[in-house]
C-alpha cells in the first residue's frame, strides 16, 4: 500500500496553526523552542549526537521508553543525565548486574523501631522507595540481569507504579526509562524477549562521533571545565507538552501508510493475508511487527511534529521514524544472521517499497 506525502497544514501569519487551539498553538511554538534550547543545554555538555537527541525528545513526549544502543563510550549516561537536568528532572541510575534483584529496583518494606518519651517501642513498616522512584531511570545494562528482574522494571515501565506486599505505590510524573544495551557483549547476558521489547516505543543506536567531534571530546574532556547544563523546562511544562501529544491531528494518509509499514514487515503466512510484497521479508524475518508498531509510529509522528511546531503529523513524520520505531519488534532469520543482514536493511527495503 502506497501513500503520497503530504503538504503541511499552512500556516498564516500572525494566526494559530490549523487544527490546534490558541493554547496548543502556544505549546506547539513552546516544544519547538525548547527542542533547539535543549540541543543547546545537552550540547554544552555532549559534543555531537543530535540525531539521538531527537529521538529521546520524542520518546519523553510520547510517554514512552526508550533503548539506547551503543558501545561503552559513547556518553549515553552523560545524555540521560544532561536531558534530566535541562529539565529539572530527578534522575536516577540503576546498574544491572547478574545478581540484582527485583526489590533493589522497586523498593521494599523495612521493620522500623521508634521510642515516644515514655520508653515505649512502637514498630511500624515503613517503605523504603527503591532507585526507580525518579523522573529519568537509566537502566544501564538491562540485559545483564536476569528475566525475573528484567520483568519488574517492564511492568513498572508499563504500569507505571510498583507493588510492594499489598500496597501500591505511584511511580513519579513524568516517569521515563532510558535503557542501554552493548551490542558487542554477548557474554553473561539474558536478551531480552521478544514481548517485553516491544514495550519501548523506539530502539536509539549511538553511533561513534565523527572525527571533528571526537577531537572537541578529547579537548572538553581532559580540560578543567566539563561544561554546565542550563534548565531549559520544569517538570510541569513538560507534562503540559506531554498531555498536548494526544491531541495532535494525524492525516490519513500518515495513518495508512504506518498500518501498511507494520503490515508489510511480516512474512507469510502470518500476515494475515498474502505474503509481504518485500522479497526480503519474505527470506529473512520470522516474526514482524504487531499492531503496536503501528500505534507506536503514529503516537512517536505526533511527538515528532510537536517538536517542530508543526500543528499535525504527516507521512513525513512517519517515514523518519520507521527504523527506530520498528527494528527492535522484527524477529529475524537464521539466515539473515549467517548472510549479514540486519534489521535496519530490511526496514529500508519495506519503506522502500511502501512509501
Amino acid at each position: 500500500m502506497s501513500a503520497q506525502p503530504q503538504t503541511r497544514p499552512h500556516e498564516a501569519a500572525g494566526s494559530a496553526p490549523q487544527g490546534v487551539a490558541p493554547s496548543d498553538a502556544e505549546l506547539l511554538e513552546r516544544a519547538a523552542a525548547a527542542r533547539k534550547q535543549l540541543h543547546a543545554a545537552v550540547g554544552a555538555r555532549v559534543v555531537g549526537q543530535e540525531s539521538v537527541i531527537d529521538l529521546m525528545l520524542v520518546a519523553l513526549l510520547a510517554r514512552g521508553h526508550a533503548l539506547l544502543v551503543g558501545v561503552p563510550g559513547l556518553a549515553k549516561t552523560l545524555l540521560v543525565a544532561s536531558l534530566a537536568e535541562a529539565l529539572d528532572l530527578a534522575f536516577g541510575r540503576v546498574q544491572f548486574t547478574p545478581d540484582l534483584l527485583p526489590a533493589d529496583i522497586t523498593g521494599t518494606d523495612v521493620l522500623q523501631e521508634d521510642e515516644d518519651n515514655q520508653g515505649v517501642v512502637h514498630r511500624r513498616v515503613r517503605f523504603l522507595p527503591g532507585p526507580i522512584f525518579h523522573n529519568l531511570i537509566l537502566a544501564d545494562e538491562i540485559n545483564r540481569t536476569p528475566p525475573k528482574t528484567q520483568a519488574a522494571l517492564l511492568q513498572a515501565m508499563q504500569e507505571r507504579r510498583v507493588t510492594v506486599g499489598t500496597v501500591t505505590h505511584a511511580l513519579p510524573d513524568p516517569f521515563q526509562v532510558f535503557a542501554t544495551r552493548n551490542p558487542i557483549e554477548q557474554e553473561g547476558t539474558y536478551p531480552l524477549p521478544e514481548a517485553q521489547l516491544d514495550r519501548f516505543l523506539l530502539e536509539i543506536h549511538v553511533e561513534y562521533p565523527s572525527a571533528e567531534e571526537e577531537r572537541e571530546i578529547a579537548r572538553r574532556t581532559t580540560s578543567a571545565d566539563v561544561g554546565t547544563v542550563p534548565r531549559v523546562l520544569a517538570a510541569g511544562e513538560v507534562r503540559a507538552l506531554q498531555a498536548l501529544v494526544p491531541r495532535i491531528p494525524v492525516t490519513d494518509a500518515a495513518v495508512s501508510l504506518a498500518v501498511a509499514l507494520g503490515r508489510a514487515t511480516r512474512p507469510a503466512p502470518r500476515s494475515g493475508g498474502a505474503a509481504s510484497a518485500v522479497r526480503e521479508v519474505n527470506e529473512y524475518v520470522r516474526f514482524g511487527a504487531g499492531p503496536r508498531g503501528s500505534q507506536a509510529l503514529v503516537l512517536a509522528a505526533k511527538a515528532r511534529a510537536a517538536l517542530r511546531g508543526e500543528a499535525a503529523a504527516d507521512v513525513d513524520d512517519v517515514k523518519a521514524l520507521v527504523v527506530p520505531v520498528l527494528r527492535h519488534r522484527l524477529v529475524m532469520s537464521y539466515r539473515a544472521e549467517a548472510e549479514g543482514v540486519r534489521d535496519t536493511d530490511v526496514l529500508r527495503k519495506v519503506l522502500e517499497a511502501v512509501g
